[in-house]
């Protein structure tokens, strides 16, 4: 009989009613659940649960049955309420911006949540999760109102007048910040209003800089929480319209001296009323990125950062439009990059570099001596609080110009046997005759490339040791002179035991740059060393700069940034499951749905590359003469030698795609740049020259796909365009991936 009863609860479950797609939405957000939670709790896929709520999909038995069980419950502890069904006509007075909310579809990208994700602001140094972790949609306030549709873009005003108190929840978990973590300040109609994330807008009551600084700590209830055990919190950042950068006596513009100085003068009033209130300014000064402070009392911060579009401290290189949205579009913007990657402290190559530190700080609280108090000891696995001394670096690593080479005639030019360079590909030759009778050429890019080459990557923490005629170790960072240029590209191995033959002259060589065979001796960074022996050839090192005291530093910063631009593309529409087919489809336009998201996509990507940049900084004006140290060698974070292991390994992953796909297809790349590889196909697809079978790729080959390290369509161009540039510039390699992607070609290719 129990048998029976089991066959009808099965039958009844295969009908269970469930509420529409948005309100599944909204009632898990409202328990603050992440889809993620919930996916694991079904035995699911985060993208299954994904497709439910979004309409896409509907659940099937057995899941389908404690769905609704779970929607059940949830909607006992959270009934709709009218602000949860209302039309935007239905809330006149709403303290919501207008500008702030985006059009209904898609449906991921409707209530985006810019609250702190408490599962990635938790994550340390030591988690190194294989799957996504988006950000969870903010719990619904229950004094929030409900939102109204956003008109377009062009409107520099919201359509609500009505500002809620310092006091009033914007989503935020933390009580001490629960208004966001930052705020857009603009003047209307006389008031100055600061536009949070959530769609908060906050009466700003200060009547000055200082004032503005005081309020920001004492009443904004601004900030985001710490990103480790053993980190600081995040400080405000206070966005300054051009409106209101007028109501406080600042100019909307900077002169060209001003921006060739990258601030304001220190005579100027405003730094003289900061002066006066016990406030004082970083070493850069008032510019587009101001940092005001007092110092630190004990554990006490009191530390605000200014951001300041209009004197371009939103690059358009990276944040596209940002700096002319209207404040709420802007705040949202910038909130969404603030809640999934970090609250911006300065350009995305500086935000890239802090990350690094904010997920690794240098020191932690010791265990109690004997008399019960805690000391500032090093943090393990952190680059530590005292950069290297200059004096100190291998002389290999350092870029022209470093002390340590100061002793180096004027106009001496290094060799690869005297200095490491590590870059990413450019290269590209003539098409084969074969080649050319195909119709197009198809560009692949590798999605977040450096960030995948950064992700398990042992690096060095500490100094190097000099090691002569030193046994190669794969598991162990450092620099390598070693002679690689016994190593054939036509007979290779891609396997334990398997050797395939390849036509070299089609591929370039994986262990330089610009695809040149080596001639002899030359340094270069573990990955690089390790492929040679991964093709199955023997390397003797002539000497090495070694680090014993090494970690994946990097992998905390990966997987943040990783989640980040996953969660971000998943609101546009592009799901990490998709098949190949559905995700070329997807990516078709993607940022056009939503354009602010697309922003944030940019970003996230500039601050990958940018941060590894900032690694091997170089110097920056300020007076400086070849052979004397500049600021950036004064960070524990200016480390080449890191940016050098990602650079290699970035390579030598898409270099072994290359093979193996050369090995299985015969097909060879046209030109390659960075993480873009062209190639000669029948059709305009990738799909047309990937060998993908039943929807499986080639293993180990390229996969279409929207994480880091699989590949998406860059561009697709024809093979007589490619011959028409090549001969108009009389260029027969010109590096035709530079134009893959809309084939225009504005002058001859000169590699910069």
């Amino acid at each position: 009989m129990s048998e029976l009863f089991d066959a009808v609860d099965a039958l009844l479950a295969s009908r269970a009613t469930l509420p529409p797609p948005a309100e599944r939405k909204r009632l898990r957000a409202a328990h603050g659940l992440t889809i993620d939670e919930v996916a694991t709790a079904l035995r699911v896929r985060r993208a299954t649960v994904s497709g439910w709520e979004s309409g896409k999909t509907e659940p099937r038995p057995p899941e389908r049955d404690a769905y609704a069980r779970l929607l059940d419950k949830l909607a006992e502890l959270y009934p709709a309420t009218q602000a949860d069904t209302a039309t935007p006509a239905a809330a006149p007075d709403a303290a919501v911006p207008a500008t702030f909310t985006a059009a209904p579809a898609p449906a991921e990208a409707q209530t985006l949540s810019t609250g702190e994700a408490p599962e990635a602001a938790a994550m340390t140094a030591t988690e190194n999760p294989q799957t996504p972790a988006p950000v969870a949609a903010a719990p619904a306030a229950a004094t929030r109102p409900a939102r109204t549709a956003r008109p377009s873009s062009t409107s520099r005003r919201p359509g609500a007048k009505k500002a809620a108190p310092a006091g009033t929840r914007a989503g935020g978990a933390d009580p001490r910040f629960e208004n966001g973590p930052l705020a857009v300040v603009d003047v209307e109609d006389g008031k100055v209003l600061a536009y949070c994330t959530g769609g908060l807008v906050l009466d700003v009551p200060a009547k000055s800089i200082p004032a503005l600084v005081d309020w920001t700590l004492r009443e904004a209830k601004l900030g985001a929480p710490k990103l480790s055990g053993p980190g600081k919190d995040a400080d405000p950042l206070i966005v300054l319209t051009e409106a209101a950068l007028e109501r406080y006596g600042l100019p909307v513009t900077l002169t060209e001296e001003e921006k060739h100085a990258g601030r304001i003068p220190e005579g100027h009033k405003v730094i003289k009323q900061l002066a006066r209130a016990d406030w004082k300014l970083t070493k850069r000064g008032f510019g587009p990125w101001a940092r005001i402070y007092r110092p630190a009392t004990g554990s006490e911060r009191a530390c605000v950062q200014l951001c300041i579009p209009s004197w371009n401290a939103l690059d358009t290189r990276h944040w596209g439009t940002a700096g002319q949205l209207p404040p709420a579009e802007l705040a949202r913007v910038l909130g969404v990059y603030a809640s999934r990657v970090m609250t911006p402290r300065g350009s995305t190559a500086v935000t890239g570099l802090e990350l690094m530190t904010a997920l690794h700080p240098a020191t932690r609280a010791s265990e109690p001596d004997a008399d019960g108090k805690r000391h500032s000891e090093h943090n393990p696995g952190s680059l530590g609080k005292d950069a290297i001394d200059p004096m100190n670096w291998p002389p290999c690593e350092v870029p022209d110009g470093h002390p340590v080479l100061k002793d180096l005639p004027r106009f001496h030019v290094r060799g690869p046997a005297e200095k490491l360079f590590e870059e990413a590909y450019d290269w590209a030759r003539p098409m084969t005759d074969a080649e050319c009778t195909l119709r197009h050429l198809v560009g692949i890019d590798v999605n977040m490339a450096f960030a995948a080459g950064a992700n398990g990557l042992p690096v060095g923490l500490g100094e190097a040791t000099h090691v002569k005629a030193p046994v190669f170790d794969p598991k162990l960072p450092g620099s390598w002179l070693v002679d690689l240029s016994h190593v054939d590209l036509s007979r290779v191995k891609a396997g334990k035991d398997r050797w395939v033959e390849l036509d070299g002259s089609l591929l370039p060589s994986p262990f330089t740059p610009k695809g040149e065979r080596p001639e002899g001796p030359a340094w270069y960074a573990t990955p690089t060393v390790a492929y040679a022996v991964e093709l199955g050839y023997e390397v003797r090192p002539i000497e090495a700069w070694v680090r014993y005291e090494n970690g994946r530093y990097l992998d905390g910063w990966y997987n943040r940034l990783r989640d980040a631009y996953l969660a971000t593309m998943a609101d546009l529409g592009v799901d990490a499951d998709l098949a190949p087919a559905d995700f070329l489809t997807a990516m078709d336009g993607y940022k056009a749905r939503d354009p602010e998201l697309g922003i944030v996509v940019s970003a996230v990507k500039a601050t990958v590359k940018g941060g590894l940049g900032k690694l091997r900084e170089r110097p920056r004006g300020e007076g400086w003469r070849p052979g004397e140290p500049w600021r950036a060698l004064s960070r524990p974070t200016w480390r080449p030698d890191i940016r050098a292991a990602v650079i290699s390994r970035t390579r030598i992953n898409l270099y072994r795609k290359i093979v193996k796909h050369a090995s299985f297809t015969g097909q060879y790349p046209i030109a390659i740049l960075s993480d873009c590889v062209v190639y000669a196909a029948a059709g305009p697809s990738p799909l047309d020259f990937l060998p993908y079978r039943e929807g499986k790729p080639l293993p180990g080959g390229f996969k279409l796909g929207i994480n880091p390290g699989l590949v998406k369509h860059e561009g697709t161009q024809s093979v007589l365009w490619g011959e028409e540039v090549r001969e108009k510039f009389n260029a027969p390699e010109l590096n035709l991936a530079r134009y893959i992607k809309d084939g225009t070609v504005t002058d001859v290719d000169n590699g910069e």
